[in-house]
């Protein structure tokens, strides 16, 4: 990452903190379609660290906010890169980025999708464009 530049990473594949994660007791469905690299794996470095635990849930817009603002932050320094991942790449990293550029640079649903698939492929599952549709809402009504 140091030799990318990145340095920002937003973790959309981020455990829950449970009890028995925090004693370091770790169950197999924890894991589970997770990317275990909190905040501590970067300890050290420069890399700021924000974690997400978006997997296994149908409800992604509640780490809209967080996520946008997380970018923001980091983007307002334009040396700063933000790298942003989840486990297959595809569905909720992406969906978090179109909320921030809907949120932050007053994209509609649609501009954003045309926007993000002409440099990446992406593939957000039908609960996240369906809350994806309902932030627009939120935002063409403000």
């Amino acid at each position: 990452m140091k030799e990318l530049g990145i340095t920002h990473i937003l973790n959309a594949a981020a455990m829950k903190k449970k009890l028995r994660i925090l004693l370091g007791i770790r169950w197999e469905k924890d894991i589970k379609d997770t990317v275990d690299t909190g905040a501590s794996y970067y300890r050290g470095t420069k890399i700021r660290y924000c974690g997400l635990p978006t997997t296994k849930t149908s409800d992604i817009s509640k780490y809209f906010m967080p996520a946008a603002k997380f970018i923001h932050k980091a983007r307002k320094n334009s040396e700063n890169k933000v790298f942003i991942h989840c486990t297959d790449g595809v569905n909720y990293a992406p969906t978090l980025f179109l909320a921030y550029l809907m949120i932050h640079l007053s994209m509609t649903v649609e501009d954003a999708i045309d926007y993000l698939v002409k440099v990446k492929y992406i593939k957000p599952d039908i609960d996240s464009l369906r809350q994806l549709a309902i932030l627009n809402k939120k935002l063409v009504r403000k």
